[in-house]
């Protein structure tokens, strides 16, 4: 079964002037109901992730002073949130459900967070709408727990995975693989074990066929026994941030390649949102959701 970690929190705890683009925490999973794709069984509202797991990835002066709302003017501009409690509530939330989605995962061969994907958050801060890392949580608890032992981390959403860099730049069971806008935000870019800097305007066949260069070699040089996708739909040509020019269409074979190479390698997925800024909130929740159908058509 196709486990989807969701709750009400997602869309809630945001500030007025950020919630249309967060309108998609409440319309894809009404949007994958809505038309069958899963049903109600389908989802689980996740736990907030433990202290100490957190502590596993984020600096203890860091989380401190995120839990007691203490960060300083400049980095809760850098966050682009105002802080709140009810903002952490939310963060801490998702995160555990990347961390309990990879159990699933692990079970059922692929499972999903309808949030997540929040890489520009280092050990130390935060950055760019993300206060903690998820995908690199959910490594970590992999790791520790012995659940795994070689991680590949494959982020296609338009950004660089600059915090999920910087968190594994020292550990050789992470493998970062980003593929993103080279003059897109950050501006200063961490270094990943493999980054693939796109030009912007690129379209759908330079883009899969660049894809396809890279990932299937990566599963046989990597080897990885467990795989998290940064899924972000910031690739859209309608995107206003994303510099791209990708076809929904062409975002759909993205996901198609990843979640079929994974199945044929036997290798289980977590699948965590990630961005998307589009002018019709349609747009976005149709790419969004294209990535939910294929992994039910896929695996089950």
């Amino acid at each position: 079964m196709l486990k989807i970690a969701w709750s009400e929190e997602y869309a809630h705890h945001l500030p007025e002037g950020h919630r249309f683009p967060m309108l998609k925490y409440e319309l894809l999973p009404e949007q994958l109901l809505y038309e069958g794709t899963v049903t109600h069984a389908n989802f689980f509202r996740p736990s907030p992730l433990p202290e100490d797991r957190i502590l596993r990835v984020h600096d203890q002066d860091y989380w401190q002073k995120l839990k007691t709302l203490q960060l300083s003017p400049s980095e809760i501009r850098k966050t682009g949130f105002p802080l709140s409690q009810g903002l952490v509530d939310r963060e801490v939330r998702i995160m555990g459900g990347t961390v309990e989605a990879a159990d699933f995962a692990l079970e059922f061969g692929v499972a999903m967070n309808i949030a997540g994907g929040t890489h520009h958050s280092f050990t130390d801060r935060g950055e760019g709408f993300c206060l903690l890392n998820d995908n690199a949580l959910g490594a970590r608890y992999l790791l520790d727990e012995g659940k795994a032992q070689k991680v590949l981390i494959v982020d296609l959403d338009v950004h660089q995975g600059n915090g999920t860099a910087q968190i594994f730049a020292q550990e050789p069971r992470v493998f970062t693989f980003s593929m993103h806008g080279g003059k897109n935000y950050p501006f200063h870019k961490e270094t990943s074990d493999l980054d693939v800097e796109l030009p912007d305007g690129i379209e759908d066949a330079a883009y899969l066929a660049l894809l396809q260069q890279h990932l299937p070699r990566l599963m046989d040089h990597v080897e990885p026994d467990f795989v998290f996708f940064q899924s972000g739909v910031d690739v859209l040509a309608t995107d206003k941030l994303g510099k791209l020019a990708l076809t929904t269409a062409g975002c759909k074979e993205r996901d198609r390649i990843v979640l079929e190479l994974c199945l044929r390698h036997g290798v289980p997925l977590v699948a965590s949102m990630g961005g998307g800024y589009s002018t019709r909130i349609a747009d976005i929740v149709e790419a969004h959701a294209n990535t939910y159908r294929l992994a039910q058509q896929i695996f089950f």
